[in-house]
């Protein structure tokens, strides 16, 4: 945590991150533009933050995008303030007042991406992805495939069924890779979750996205980035996801070094 205050004390890293927030997944060269700093400079700075896991990376064929990783901030904010009211939380502010400014839920964004670094192993990791035994206790919901290529994912959630030809594997490979087509939006799925029946429809209208676990090795710890993407521009799903993916997170990271995951909101 103490990488995260470093890195967030120099104003110049904080306009990158409020850069990031404002249009996430930029590349170098984007991300220079129209700040007046040096292309070397830029990139030292990046790679604070990158270190400070608060910007994650993904190479898109040469190119090299940045992404802001929000989990650094939750931890802080968990630690504290929520529970410090005055202080602590000033040392912040700049970077909370971008949040609150420029919303995650920008408009041009048409994927979500998340890292977090998770004391474990990779096979443990995969285990937690794949096995409904494990989905059902951080996630509420139980994903059941073979996890080959092509085969099917069914979800069951609050005692429903989500079964759909559509719904499949499209890579995996244990302990490194896993990624597959998200779950169809059924009238019965939005009303056992309170959902408004012209939202959910809403949902079922877009072309279905897919979300791609990447599991690497990182010293002791695993490092897990999270990709939900294909959605259109404007995309009502991934406005739903932004908020979801965070606690999903969260709960699986502290099952698997604690042995229990977070409570469930009521």
């Amino acid at each position: 945590m103490d990488d995260v205050f470093k890195a967030l004390a120099d104003p110049n890293r904080r306009r990158l991150l409020d850069r990031l927030n404002a249009r996430n997944g930029q590349s170098l060269r984007e991300l220079c533009a129209g700040l007046g700093m040096a292309r070397q400079s830029v990139s030292k700075h990046l790679a604070v933050l990158e270190a400070a896991e608060l910007v994650s990376t993904l190479w898109q064929g040469r190119e090299k995008l940045h992404y802001l990783n929000a989990a650094p901030i939750n931890a802080i904010a968990e630690r504290w303030i929520n529970r410090y009211h005055r202080e602590r939380a000033n040392a912040l502010a700049d970077l909370t007042t971008a949040l609150e400014r420029t919303p995650m839920s920008n408009t041009g964004n048409t994927e979500f991406v998340y890292t977090t670094y998770i004391n474990t192993t990779p096979e443990r990791l995969w285990q937690a992805l794949t096995e409904p035994a494990f989905t059902r206790r951080y996630w509420g919901a139980e994903l059941t495939s073979d996890w080959r290529v092509g085969s099917t994912v069914t979800w069951l959630e609050s005692g429903v069924r989500i079964a759909d030809p559509a719904q499949v594997v499209l890579e995996a490979e244990p302990g490194k890779r896993l990624a597959y087509t998200w779950h169809t939006f059924t009238r019965e799925f939005g009303d056992v979750h309170g959902f408004d029946r012209e939202l959910v429809d809403k949902w079922a209208s877009e072309p279905r996205s897919k979300v791609t676990f990447d599991i690497e090795p990182f010293g002791e710890l695993v490092k897990l980035t999270v990709v939900h993407d294909d959605f259109p521009p404007g995309s009502s799903v991934l406005e739903g996801i932004r908020h979801g993916w965070p606690a999903i997170l969260a709960s699986l990271k502290t099952l698997l070094e604690t042995g229990e995951p977070l409570p469930r909101p009521a």
